[in-house]
């Protein structure tokens, strides 16, 4: 997978932020730079605000390597697909987590699209996306995932090579 554009999709995707701010979540939490949650996963306390683009990025490539990670533990077979809905089920995991299945939370909490996305039904697993309530929370972003995850094309944003 082209980590350069997943990462890009995520900057254009969460925005980049050098100071905390508090997230559109139920309860909201604080995020910095990346859409990364410093409440679940804190900075190293010598940091200071704002943060540098050197530290933004390198909190970013840790959230990502821990995203994927968390997708080959929990869905070994989500690099069976095609790059384009790779990405799309990483930005999906980046954006909620991997969550509970059982809880109903998260991206695991997708049971039916997941299971979907694994056969191949890339309509079902779109139309799965676009009935839950994340679809209407995350707006524009929802939209492209769900359209590239029907048609494994990335809908061309600027900015986003």
């Amino acid at each position: 997978m082209n980590l350069a554009l997943l990462e890009a999709e995520l900057r254009r995707d969460e925005g980049v932020r050098y100071i905390p701010y508090l997230d559109s979540a139920k309860p909201p939490k604080r995020t910095a730079g990346v859409g990364h949650n410093i409440d679940v996963s804190p900075l190293p306390s010598a940091w200071t605000f704002p943060l540098t683009d050197a530290q933004v990025n390198q909190v970013l490539e840790r959230d990502i390597s821990t995203t994927l990670a968390k997708l080959d533990q929990y869905l070994p077979w989500w690099r069976q697909m095609d790059e384009v809905r790779q990405r799309v089920i990483a930005n999906m995991c980046f954006n909620m987590g991997i969550g509970n299945a059982s809880l109903g939370t998260g991206l695991l909490g997708f049971k039916n699209t997941l299971a979907a996305m694994q056969r191949g039904s890339y309509a079902v697993a779109a139309a799965g996306m676009k009935a839950s309530s994340w679809y209407s929370q995350v707006g524009a972003r929802a939209q492209r995932l769900c359209q590239a995850m029907e048609t494994g094309v990335m809908p061309v944003v600027a900015g986003v090579a």
